[in-house]
């Protein structure tokens, strides 16, 4: 299902951003596994038909994981068991990473690193219920404070099939840096594959397989504006502009057949992203916040990105 002696690089889920046409956009350029953005279990048992879209799978993915993120035991089960009717999802992965206020303010996320007991019993219940072929989970190094041994340990007794860690813990949320040995202190004490994220770039890539000795890499804020990151961690090599504009407007393409007209909106910020270091980019930025014809769109990303 997943390769892990491949050393497989993975695109993390990020709100906002994993949806299907950017998933579906790095399988073409060399990320292994995607996994969708993150679905709240609440969401998909009490509104589910708005969730539902967002479980969608792009063509090129396989294998296919979503990520649901969740505290009540009830609603998690229900929530595992409406994704059991989708034969295309591959695997379902559990959120004990995310830092935002409001997901922990739900005793979600990050917060449940805090209950280990808790959150080994949801693993097991996720387990248990679902029918697809793997089960994992995505934390960080901890709460407050690293106890990288003590979660993985948990994740692992719970029966996951591997685990990602994120290398900050949620009071850092995103400052400073990822700590690479923390991550490989839990490598060391688990037999199941780990996943490394956290500050991964083409640059420092091999390194971290080498700090952490972990089995594959997960990207994940890196890969916005820059999807083209696991090819050049592939090959070692950077990319042509030529390729790069390839790219950008087969990302173009990919949000306007999911989105319909919606997607020239949504592209925008995607635009402020890959606009960055061009000359004039912020002229460019500001005259794409106004654009809202999909011809006039294409026009003005062709022009601006083939320029000299």
């Amino acid at each position: 299902m997943i390769d892990f002696s491949k050393k497989p690089l993975f695109l993390a889920p990020m709100a906002g951003f994993s949806d299907l046409p950017l998933r579906n956009l790095v399988k073409q350029f060399g990320a292994d596994v995607t996994i969708s953005e993150m679905i709240s279990s609440n969401a998909l048992v009490y509104e589910s038909s708005k969730t539902l879209k967002m479980l969608e799978k792009a063509e090129l993915e396989n294998p296919y994981i979503v990520q649901i993120a969740g505290s009540d035991e009830s609603v998690i089960q229900k929530a595992v068991e409406i994704l059991n009717r989708f034969d295309f999802i591959d695997g379902i992965d559990f959120n004990c990473g995310c830092p935002v206020n409001k997901v922990i303010k739900q005793c979600a996320g990050s917060a449940l690193l805090q209950d280990l007991n808790k959150l080994q019993r949801i693993l097991e219940l996720i387990k248990k219920t679902s029918n697809k072929k793997i089960t994992s989970v995505k934390v960080r190094l901890g709460f407050d404070k690293k106890d990288p041994i003590t979660i993985a340990k948990a994740c692992e007794n719970a029966g996951v099939d591997f685990i990602s860690i994120h290398g900050r813990t949620r009071k850092q949320m995103y400052s400073g840096n990822a700590d690479y040995e923390a991550i490989a202190l839990a490598k060391e004490n688990i037999k199941i594959p780990l996943v490394a994220n956290g500050d991964i770039s083409a640059e420092n890539a091999k390194e971290v397989f080498e700090i952490t000795n972990c089995d594959a890499l997960m990207i994940g804020r890196a890969s916005i504006g820059k999807p083209w990151i696991f090819h050049e961690i592939k090959t070692g090599k950077k990319i042509e502009k030529a390729m790069k504009n390839k790219i950008i407007f087969a990302h173009f393409e990919e949000m306007l057949k999911h989105y319909k007209e919606q997607g020239i909106s949504i592209f925008r910020k995607h635009l402020h992203e890959y606009s960055k270091g061009y000359e004039d980019a912020s002229n460019f930025r500001d005259c794409v916040n106004r654009i809202n014809d999909a011809d006039i769109m294409r026009k003005y990303i062709q022009e601006f990105f083939n320029k000299e």
